[in-house]
């Protein structure tokens, strides 16, 4: 297998393309990237088919901003339509034992109309694969993921991802339902944030009832929604109205103030999020304050893109913030992601572990 094939959203191609070229350069993996615009995938075929393993071992998948899912695999042309199971058999012959199957398509129109398809093909194949002995019966998420990515109905790459290293949910997309009652549609962006950011393990200590949060540019609130439905306490912050039933709720205190004066009386926030329309730049000096400043423990926050050259705004504010908080000598966790819910923005979490005293006392 010589291609690693990544999913990202339709239209952002180049600029998965461009990260996994950065990547692969810093792998010292040698190759080219295979990218047509609006097909919702892109591919890096390295020059060693030995390689294609190596970079989805070596690269952190979190560490991927604009790529939903990946795999290393090969391209199946050709297919007969009367027989494709047997096709995927043979290209799965020197896989290893997997643990799951995933028949998928992009996220694009013509990928859902194979959406069917995929859905009735999945039995047969799994079926095939087991007495192939390169999928077990049960699901087993400790094992690798079998992915077939159907283009067309004969058209198809074949390959598998390590389930500690990709992404846990079908086509890469947490499947999430619009509650009926939220203020704006925004509110699905920071709920997929908690689902793609916080292990599920990890949830009940991390998220509670009773923590304290800060919502910059909170109006009408959505992200103050998702806040108080986990049962926080919120601090609102935007000069326009909030939503009627947020304010009823008892939970949430409405401060119209500028996001970028406003500033905690203490030290006790468990989460900052913000969503505000600005400059990616501005907004992630703004989050450096806080982390700085100890003012909050977790932080989730919007960047967004610019029309053009959207890697490297992202990957701008990601190396001043790695810069700056290694200069303070700040102890956090990052990832970033162009969440399925985003649009425009890519969705940053920093998890600040430690951070020094003299800096705030």
């Amino acid at each position: 297998m010589s291609s690693v094939v990544i999913y990202c959203r339709s239209g952002f191609e180049s600029d998965a393309a461009a990260e996994i070229n950065h990547h692969a350069a810093l792998q010292g993996v040698a190759g080219y990237v295979k990218a047509k615009p609006n097909t919702g995938f892109v591919t890096f075929e390295c020059f060693s088919a030995d390689d294609s393993l190596l970079l989805i071992k070596q690269v952190d998948f979190k560490s991927l901003v604009f790529a939903r899912q990946w795999f290393a695999g090969k391209l199946l042309s050709n297919m007969p339509i009367e027989d494709r199971v047997s096709e995927v058999k043979v290209a799965a012959a020197d896989f290893p034992l997997c643990g799951d199957l995933r028949v998928e398509t992009p996220d694009t129109n013509e990928g859902k109309e194979l959406s069917k398809f995929c859905k009735k093909f999945s039995t047969p194949l799994a079926k095939s694969l087991e007495k192939q002995n390169k999928l077990t019966r049960d699901h087993k998420p400790s094992k690798p993921v079998l992915h077939v990515l159907f283009l067309a109905n004969d058209t198809a790459y074949v390959g598998y991802s390590f389930s500690h290293n990709n992404s846990p949910f079908f086509m890469g997309i947490p499947r999430l339902k619009m509650p009926s009652d939220a203020p704006s549609r925004s509110t699905l962006k920071l709920d997929e944030a908690f689902n793609v950011f916080v292990p599920k393990d990890e949830v009940e200590k991390r998220v509670q009832s009773g923590m304290r949060a800060v919502d910059l540019g909170a109006c009408p609130g959505g992200w103050t929604y998702q806040l108080v439905r986990r049962g926080m306490f919120v601090a609102a912050i935007d000069n326009g109205p909030m939503n009627d039933a947020l304010m009823e709720s008892g939970q949430v205190k409405h401060f119209r103030e500028d996001g970028f004066k406003y500033l905690p009386e203490k030290r006790n926030i468990n989460w900052l999020v913000c969503d505000m329309v600005e400059k990616p730049l501005k907004v992630t000096n703004l989050m450096l304050d806080w982390i700085v400043n100890a003012f909050a423990k977790e932080l989730i926050f919007n960047l967004k893109l610019p029309m053009k050259k959207r890697f490297d705004s992202v990957y701008e504010c990601l190396t001043l913030i790695h810069e700056e908080l290694a200069k303070y000598e700040v102890d956090y966790t990052l990832q970033a992601k162009h969440l399925y819910h985003d649009r425009e923005e890519v969705t940053v979490h920093i998890q600040v572990n430690k951070v020094p005293e003299k800096l705030y006392s």
